[in-house]
């Protein structure tokens, strides 16, 4: 029964009319578009990009010969028209009736003896708004600030049948209309919220833009805070990433297929190499060998004509490569063959929702099929304090959708002492899991290797002494004199 309500569901939402917002990112938040003939509220505060979207929906139309017409009670046509040329918008077919103060406004006395001045200049207003919409008959509008109108009315019961009936008498007459507010303590917009289909609220901080939908009739919509950012080509929305498995069909799938590293000894110490489409987390203290071991999956993955990304947060592409150039790991010229890509991520540039985005789209594109994070602790820095785990979470359960295997590469804080997988939780969203760790022998520090969980398959219980040398990885035969590898008192037998 259950599936039954969904299917319909799902078949009258697709039969909807939609008309695209033309905001990169946004249509995925809305299912699609805003309703057609309906009426959508844009809030938030000065300087939150409330005009640019708007302007968004109307070039949108406009390239696709709709009538449109943007309203503005604040701004004059001229700053409008200047602000957006200076930001690549091509407004030609949109037209403008622009209802701003004029100067003589202030320069001639306005004042009225008899009179209310919302009685005196309401009806002049509606009728220079009703004119032009039959004139042009418009398919989209834009109307920057509705708020304005509460001053042409007498009270607030006034204004909110004025304000309906305004949008009513749009959407009778073939448009969909998009308008902002401008609200304050004083003159709150909760009287447009209920009135309105949809609302979408945009934020600013000192970190980072976001916007909300918190309200859609007639449509399913995207949950959330989903960051957004004003560029010079406008508005771009980075969805937050929420896979939704079961129902996309996107279920895992494993079939056996194996991703070797190259190296015997590891892939021995895999049974094989790392299944097709897992989650594999690369765990141990700095300077261990964790990028090391991680860019011999992806340089022999590469090798095999196997689309591979390195999305590095904490260090330089030159430094990368001249790294593994000084052990042999010659990745130059898969990078110069565009099999491999290494992606030198700024944290504090990106937010983890633009950087699902990137991953996403650049998997879409290319047919990636491996991906590897170097490192976590990076990416957690453009979070700003988000919740760590959710992001992962979503992000590597897409990938695994996808079949795409992933490579995490976690740092730990300690060098040694008692064993450790992960000191922020991350080992549940592990498929695999391989730790290196230091150990001293003869007083003298050396490096162990060992794989302590493979969902799909077995591996060696053993661990193996590894070696990072101007020829490259080194593992050794497995170690099985050695006691309290995960402790702190490592013995030999």
């Amino acid at each position: 029964m259950e599936d039954k309500v969904a299917n319909f569901t799902e078949c009258t939402e697709a039969q909807i009319e939609r008309l695209s917002t033309g905001v990169p990112g946004l249509g995925e938040i809305l299912g699609g578009g805003f309703i057609a003939q309906r009426a959508y509220l844009i809030r938030g505060a000065p300087g939150t990009g409330k005009t640019i979207l708007g302007l968004h929906f109307l070039t949108a139309g406009a390239l696709q010969g709709e009538p449109c017409l943007f309203v503005t009670l604040g701004e004059t046509e001229e700053q409008i028209r200047s602000n957006a040329a200076s930001l690549g918008y091509n407004l030609e077919g949109i037209s403008f009736l622009d209802l701003s103060p004029a100067p003589e406004f202030f320069t001639e006395d306005q004042s009225y003896d008899i009179f209310h001045p919302s009685e005196v200049e309401r009806e002049p207003i509606t009728r220079k708004i009703i004119e032009q919409v039959e004139a042009i008959r418009p398919t989209r509008v834009f109307l920057d600030a509705l708020t304005q109108f509460r001053y042409l009315s007498t009270d607030s019961l006034e204004f909110h049948k004025q304000a309906f009936s305004f949008l009513r008498y749009l959407s009778e007459s073939g448009a969909t209309v998009v308008f902002t507010s401008d609200s304050s303590q004083q003159a709150p917009d909760d009287d447009l919220q209920f009135m309105c289909d949809g609302i979408i609220q945009l934020e600013c901080n000192d970190m980072e833009r976001s916007l909300c939908v918190t309200k859609m009739r007639g449509s399913s919509f995207r949950m959330g805070h989903h960051s957004f950012r004003l560029t010079p080509r406008g508005m771009e929305v980075s969805p937050v990433l929420v896979p939704d498995l079961q129902r996309e069909g996107l279920a895992p799938i494993f079939t056996g297929e194996l991703t070797a590293s190259g190296i015997a000894e590891l892939d021995a110490l895999l049974h094989g190499g790392l299944d097709r489409g897992t989650t594999t987390v690369l765990t141990g203290p700095s300077g261990v060998g964790k990028t090391t071991v991680g860019m011999q999956f992806m340089k022999a993955s590469a090798s095999r004509q196997e689309k591979a990304v390195v999305y590095i947060f904490e260090e330089g592409l030159e430094s990368l490569l001249r790294r593994c150039e000084a052990i042999n790991l010659a990745v130059r010229p898969l990078i110069e063959s565009q099999m491999l890509s290494v992606v030198p991520i700024e944290p504090l540039s990106f937010t983890a929702d633009e950087f699902s985005r990137l991953v996403c789209r650049d998997l879409e594109q290319n047919n990636t099929r491996i991906v590897m994070i170097d490192s976590v602790a990076g990416y957690r820095m453009s979070l700003r304090g988000k919740d760590l785990i959710s992001h992962l979470h979503a992000l590597t359960r897409y990938l695994k959708s996808k079949g795409v295997s992933t490579i995490l590469i976690n740092e730990l804080k300690t060098l040694s002492g008692d064993f450790h997988i992960s000191e922020i939780g991350i080992s549940y969203l592990a498929d695999d899991i391989i730790f290196l760790r230091y150990l001293e022998l003869n007083g003298e520090l050396r490096k162990a290797i060992g794989v302590i969980k493979k969902r799909v398959g077995d591996f060696e219980k053993t661990l193996r002494e590894v070696q990072i040398t101007p020829d490259g990885l080194k593992l050794s035969e497995p170690l099985t004199r050695l006691r309290g590898l995960l402790s702190s008192q490592v013995q030999l037998t």
